[in-house]
């Protein structure tokens, strides 16, 4: 055998054996990841809650500064993020090479106090405000923007954030903190890779219900758009000065009629909401109304309503899948329709006024018409074989002018037309 061919061979075999330790170390690597995820997920979510910063950016963050607490840096210093000294850090302080050699770093008795103080640092660093801008879902932004503001020299900075929330579904704990997850179980997570998230049931995303959710202090962005979590009493006219937009918009942007002040702890937002969701479909909680998912999933409420087949009186079964991007294959099973009470209802498109549900139940002589688009009071009173001043009876009109997405009562007796 010449001596060329056996050069190949032992190539072959150390490539081969690169490989294996090279799996093996990666095997190791993900358990030690997903240790790390177990261990600091809750302080995650409980910082984004204080302050905004996504959740699956700060253990991004957190596995990567401390190659998933392994690092010399943190084993000395209990800093998970990398945060070096300043000139306004008072604190205990150890020396470590980075970009020069005995660099100073900040030190913490606890991981918890670094944890906090990377949220405040990002929080009230004036070259990160910017990120707070963006919806706390948009964790390719905030990646890139954390690169863009200077916090890492690495250019493949971003790519790295992004890679682990990917592999380690870290975005699952963003929606977590945003009330629409319950926190993964450590058995089902711990170990897994690259496999999707798990499935999960939606706790209640309505704070005014359930109360299991908190959100963060001042604006901060669902599904891209601008909102702000109250205090039930709150002035709207206040809100309405606070953040410079006039009182009848505010209303608009809320699917909301006029009036004083907030009937409960309620998101408000700030600028319109987007016809879809952020995700493909909303698990209906207890207690839920259509009214609570709109807000929680900052959807229209017009746009829910019509991917649904619902009507704003109509209340889903608990456990019924909502779409939030596309119609539904079917309306969910309905527990039953309800009157809207005068007061709930404003003088354009869907809007109800209050996240609660009506009290008086349907009566069974009743049915239920939403009006469409180009339909008139004639062509809905041909439709059901009834007359136009009926309608105007039935529904306490005064006027035939229509709105799209109103909903008409009909006397089913009156009828022989089906909806």
């Amino acid at each position: 055998m010449s001596r060329s061919i056996q050069m190949k061979k032992q190539k072959l075999l150390l490539s081969i054996c690169l490989l294996l330790l090279g799996n093996f170390i990666f095997a190791q690597s993900s358990a030690t990841i997903n240790e790390y995820i177990e261990k600091f997920k809750e302080t995650a979510v409980e910082e984004m809650l204080r302050t905004g910063v996504p959740a699956s950016i700060t253990l991004a963050q957190g596995i990567h500064e401390t190659s998933a607490g392994q690092s010399m840096l943190v084993l000395k210093s209990n800093n998970h993020f990398g945060i070096k000294c300043k000139s306004t850090w008072t604190g205990e302080s150890v020396k470590h090479d980075d970009d020069a050699p005995g660099e100073c770093f900040r030190k913490y008795n606890d991981p918890i106090d670094s944890y906090k103080d990377h949220s405040d640092f990002l929080k009230t660093g004036s070259r990160y405000a910017f990120l707070f801008n963006l919806d706390p879902m948009d964790y390719e932004g905030w990646a890139a923007g954390l690169k863009q503001a200077g916090y890492a020299t690495n250019p493949k900075y971003p790519q790295i954030l992004i890679k682990l929330i990917k592999d380690y579904n870290l975005q699952d704990y963003t929606l977590v903190a945003l009330g629409k997850k319950k926190m993964p179980e450590a058995e089902l997570w711990a170990g897994t890779k690259n496999t999707g998230p798990k499935e999960a049931i939606v706790s209640g995303p309505n704070v005014t219900v359930n109360k299991t959710v908190t959100y963060p202090q001042g604006v901060f962005k669902i599904n891209e758009t601008s909102v702000v979590f109250v205090q039930k009493g709150t002035s709207f006219l206040s809100i309405a000065e606070d953040h410079d937009i006039s009182l009848h918009r505010l209303f608009d942007f809320n699917d909301l009629s006029t009036q004083e002040a907030t009937s409960a702890d309620q998101l408000i937002y700030l600028q319109r909401k987007r016809k879809n969701g952020a995700t493909e479909s909303h698990t209906v909680a207890a207690g839920e109304t259509i009214y609570d998912i709109a807000q929680s999933e900052g959807i229209r409420l017009e746009s829910l309503l019509k991917y649904n087949f619902l009507s704003a009186t109509s209340q889903p079964e608990v456990g019924q899948t909502l779409y939030l991007k596309n119609e539904a294959p079917g309306m969910p099973k309905i527990i039953t329709a309800l009157f809207k009470k005068p007061e709930m209802v404003e003088e354009k498109d869907t809007r109800i006024a209050e996240a609660k549900q009506p009290e008086s139940p349907v009566k069974n002589d009743f049915l239920f018409h939403v009006v469409s688009a180009k339909e008139t009071m004639y062509s809905i009173a041909k439709r059901y074989a009834v007359t136009v001043s009926d309608l105007l009876k039935w529904n306490n009109m005064d006027t035939t002018d229509l709105r799209t997405g109103q909903e008409l009562r009909i006397n089913k007796s009156s009828t022989n037309a089906t909806n």
